[in-house]
């Protein structure tokens, strides 16, 4: 069982036992139990027993966590709502895509809301870090900045500082002295992570911790550090693109696959409202291998645009080249369009790209890149005000999609008149945008490009 110490409120000397007087400074009843900077248990646990811990049932109706909002609708909306007391926050992404932009922008907006908060940077000094805030127009916040590495040196200054949000920039950076590993391995980083956020939870304070991207996109070091934290949130996007992508992937306190859209600017990370308009703005005139995608990112209807290619190739073997979508998914597509359609792309390169640098995991967006691989092979363009949504399956079915309402009210706001997408029973109209019931792979090829 770890050690309590008693520190004197006066002078900060630490004694093993509590006194009534402090022998360093000689002043009388300032000592306090301040506890163990760990709560984690020694090597074994020993015959002593513990305290009986509470139990309660499901009926048990408890309040919500309280949040405050940061006042930035992008980043309450990826947080669930706003920050959460006492929760641990990891934040990923590829290096110089405004991860530290990101949250010293945050920290200056939940300072300005009344919250305590410290920002400590590992990387760089804390000049830099004025530096940035001055470029922002941030310097009158009231964030207080550090730069340590040492973690016992944190949480001893967490500890008397008190504060209501940290900022730890970055995780990869800290170490703890009782490892005898470099800062950034395996064991440093666990330690660092397990520390930090029992830290977050025996003193009620929230904490954010940046990770670094290994070259397969996941954040460095063992993936128990996901599952430490309450939230993992995932900073996306491309150097060439001026917006960025905050992406939820877990969330204990709200939706997970939120994302939020920012755009970087002169003055920092600006907050996107309609993504839908920002990703379509680049399209247009009608061009063969462009489709229009109505798809849901958590709970908000995003539509993008897939762009195809289709050429001979020079080669033997002909190439797939995708971005922004599954490569094996593909394949799929195009084996069922070649199995079901008679539709064959054998000896011909595909190219498959989401306009924008967007990312789609969801299966309903097969309709819509079949319909691209087609309009491309056959130098054939689409209806521009139509948007397509649908999964298919091997046997060329096409299976209805979630809240196909929300996509289809998002496509009117946008201007789109009609949607081409699986027919189902609970599918009603939207005023204003003519809806195209499809009832397999078979049916769209005929209705859109004619019979093969």
């Amino acid at each position: 069982m770890a050690k309590v110490t008693f520190t004197c409120s006066n002078c900060g000397a630490s004694h093993s036992k509590w006194a009534g007087q402090c022998d360093s400074c000689m002043e009388w009843n300032t000592l306090v139990d301040q506890g163990p900077l760990s709560a984690g248990p020694g090597k074994t646990l020993g015959g002593k027993r513990g305290r009986t811990i509470t139990l309660t049932d499901l009926a048990t109706v408890e309040e919500p966590p309280a949040r405050t909002m940061a006042g930035v609708a992008e980043l309450d909306r990826v947080l669930g709502g706003g920050l959460v007391k006492a929760s641990a926050i990891l934040v990923g992404g590829d290096p110089g895509i405004g991860k530290s932009t990101l949250l010293l922008q945050a920290a200056a907006r939940f300072a300005r809301n009344r919250l305590k908060v410290i920002y400590i940077s590992g990387e760089e000094a804390t000049a830099q870090v004025r530096m940035r805030a001055q470029r922002l127009d941030l310097s009158e916040s009231p964030v207080i900045l550090a730069a340590e590495t040492n973690l016992r040196d944190i949480l001893t200054t967490l500890d008397a500082e008190k504060p209501d949000l940290v900022i730890i920039d970055s995780i990869q950076t800290m170490w703890a002295d009782h490892i005898d590993a470099a800062p950034g391995s395996v064991s440093q980083v666990r330690s660092s992570a397990h520390e930090l956020t029992g830290y977050a939870k025996r003193k009620g304070v929230a904490v954010i911790m940046v990770g670094h991207v290994t070259k397969d996109g996941q954040i460095a070091g063992p993936r128990v550090v996901e599952h430490m934290v309450d939230t993992v949130l995932y900073f996306e996007g491309e150097r060439n693109h001026q917006f960025r992508l905050l992406r939820a992937v877990k969330n204990r306190f709200g939706p997970a696959d939120e994302i939020g859209v920012f755009e970087m600017t002169g003055k920092g990370l600006v907050e996107v409202k309609n993504p839908s308009a920002l990703f379509l703005s680049e399209r247009g005139k009608r061009t063969p291998g462009s489709a229009v995608f109505a798809g849901i990112e958590g709970t908000r209807p995003v539509l993008c645009e897939f762009q195809a290619l289709v050429a001979p190739s020079p080669h033997g073997q002909a190439r797939r080249s995708v971005v922004g979508w599954d490569g094996q998914r593909l394949a799929m597509i195009l084996a069922v369009l070649e199995a079901r359609c008679g539709i064959p792309f054998t000896g011909l390169d595909v190219y498959l790209n989401v306009a924008g640098g967007m990312r789609v995991t969801e299966p309903a967006a097969d309709l819509a890149v079949a319909a691209a691989l087609i309009s491309a092979r056959e130098d054939t363009a689409l209806p521009s005000d139509a948007v397509i949504f649908g999964e298919i399956s091997l046997s060329g079915a096409l299976r209805p999609v979630s809240q196909a309402e929300n996509r289809l009210k998002e496509a009117q706001k946008l201007g789109f008149c009609q949607a081409l997408a699986p027919a189902a029973k609970k599918l009603e109209e939207i005023a204003g945008i003519t809806l195209r019931p499809m009832d397999d792979l078979v049916q769209f090829v005929e209705d859109l490009f004619g019979s093969r």
